[in-house]
Formats: C-alpha cells, sequence, structure tokens
C-alpha cells in the first residue's frame, strides 16, 4: 500500500501566496507582464522584477509559470477545445496530468495561469513516486474521459522518470475499468512528441504553444470535483485573455 503524502505540500507556501504576499505578487505580475509584452524574455523579466520586489525563489518560479505574453494567450486559447466528437482519441501528457491532480487531492498549491490552465511547484527533477492518491487521480481522468465519449487514451510519459513503469501499470489497471481503449507510451521526448499533435491533454506551457490542439482537462476535472480550490491566482482583470 502506498504511503500517505500530500503532493507538493511546502509548509511556507501558506506565508508565501497568502494575502499580504499576494499583493506584491500581484504588482509583480502586472510588470513581467507588461516586459513580457515588450520583448523582454521571462528570465530577465522575472530576475528583475523579483529583485525589485524582494521575492523568493519559489514566488519567483510560480510567476514564471503563471505569466505569458498576451501573444501566447491568444494562441492557446484559440487552440484550446472544449468539447470533443464521440469516438475522438486524446493524447495525455502523462506525469504532468496525475500530479496536477495528485496535488488537487492533496490539498496543496496549485496555480491558476493567465492561459487558464492550472501548474504547480512540484518539479519531478527525474523523480516520481506513486502515493496514495495516485489511483484516484488516474480514475478521475478515466471518468472524465468516459463523460466526453473518447474511443482511445494514449498516455506519454518520460522513460528518464523513476517509477515511468509503476505508473504505466497502474494507468492500465485502473482504466480497466472503462469503455475506451488505453495506451501508455514511455518514451525519451514526450515533449517533442506531443507537440506536433492534436487533441493533447497538458498543462505545459512549451507544448500548448506548438500542439495543434489541446482540452483543459485538469482544470475541468478540479473545478468540479473541487469546487472552491484555492487557487493561487491573480486577480487583475487584465489577466482574463480573450
Amino acid at each position: 500500500m502506498a504511503k500517505i503524502v500530500r503532493r507538493g505540500y511546502v509548509p511556507s507556501d501558506e506565508k508565501e501566496f497568502g494575502t499580504q504576499a499576494m499583493e506584491k505578487i500581484q504588482a509583480a505580475a502586472s510588470d513581467i507582464y507588461y516586459l513580457l509584452n515588450r520583448g523582454y524574455n521571462m528570465k530577465s523579466a522575472s530576475v528583475f522584477t523579483g529583485n525589485h520586489y524582494m521575492l523568493s525563489e519559489r514566488q519567483r518560479l510560480a510567476l514564471a509559470r503563471m505569466v505569458s505574453p498576451e501573444k501566447q494567450l491568444k494562441v492557446r486559447t484559440a487552440k484550446c477545445r472544449t468539447a470533443l466528437e464521440n469516438g475522438e482519441t486524446v493524447y495525455i501528457d502523462g506525469f504532468n496530468t496525475i500530479i496536477t491532480l495528485e496535488i488537487a487531492l492533496s490539498r496543496t498549491t496549485l496555480l491558476k495561469c493567465m492561459d487558464q490552465t492550472l501548474r504547480d511547484l512540484a518539479g519531478l527533477r527525474g523523480t516520481y513516486s506513486l502515493i496514495d492518491k495516485t489511483p484516484e487521480a488516474v480514475h478521475l481522468i478515466g471518468a472524465a474521459l468516459e463523460e466526453m465519449a473518447v474511443s482511445e487514451a494514449v498516455f506519454y510519459m518520460d522513460a528518464p522518470v523513476s517509477n515511468t513503469g509503476r505508473l504505466a501499470a497502474c494507468i492500465h489497471t485502473e482504466l480497466g475499468l472503462y469503455s475506451f481503449e488505453t495506451e501508455t507510451e514511455v518514451i525519451n521526448n514526450v515533449d517533442s512528441v506531443l507537440s506536433g499533435l492534436g487533441n493533447v491533454i497538458t498543462g505545459d506551457a512549451i507544448i500548448l504553444d506548438k500542439c495543434k490542439s489541446w482540452i483543459n482537462l485538469a482544470r475541468k476535472i478540479i473545478d468540479k470535483e473541487f469546487p472552491g480550490y484555492p487557487y493561487v491566482e491573480l486577480q487583475n482583470g487584465l489577466y482574463n485573455i480573450k
């Protein structure tokens, strides 16, 4: 039996993303957004702004994941599919999607980003272990895909990450209850493969910019299953890109 773990839990997050801290983070986000739209890259913009507002490394990482320039936001929005025809195939960024749901089940820090995706601060760093919440996270994906009436779900997972094979086995076991076909691909180049496909399920910004179309599945699941989830989010209407 997997041990009980709160995926992504960091005790300091309550302070680093509390009401007072979010005032600084909000101001920094506005500055980064301004700089990105004028040609600065994220590294330069986040270092300059982070130093100005004396932000922690974790706060800077959150901003780098939440904020995107207007051009990228519009591209991602245009490619986002909100509904599928019956019998379509979806291609899933396995670790990205499952970890996001594990974090939601753990009630730990999730970022609601400007492109409307959900991202986390956990970071794989080449290691991953199944936890007590992993089977439930996979079931949440299965139930959502069943409702969407897909014919097949193909999960792509990074071969160099530890326990990839165990996660693939868990996916096949847990999703065997559903009507759609399930396939797992353990490969070295997940980002590049998904970047050339449509009906991609991920929150990875690099893939979203390059893929043909994508589905914001983790956000859909969490908004439904955990209404009122305490996301870290930016409040300014500037970020509601249409």
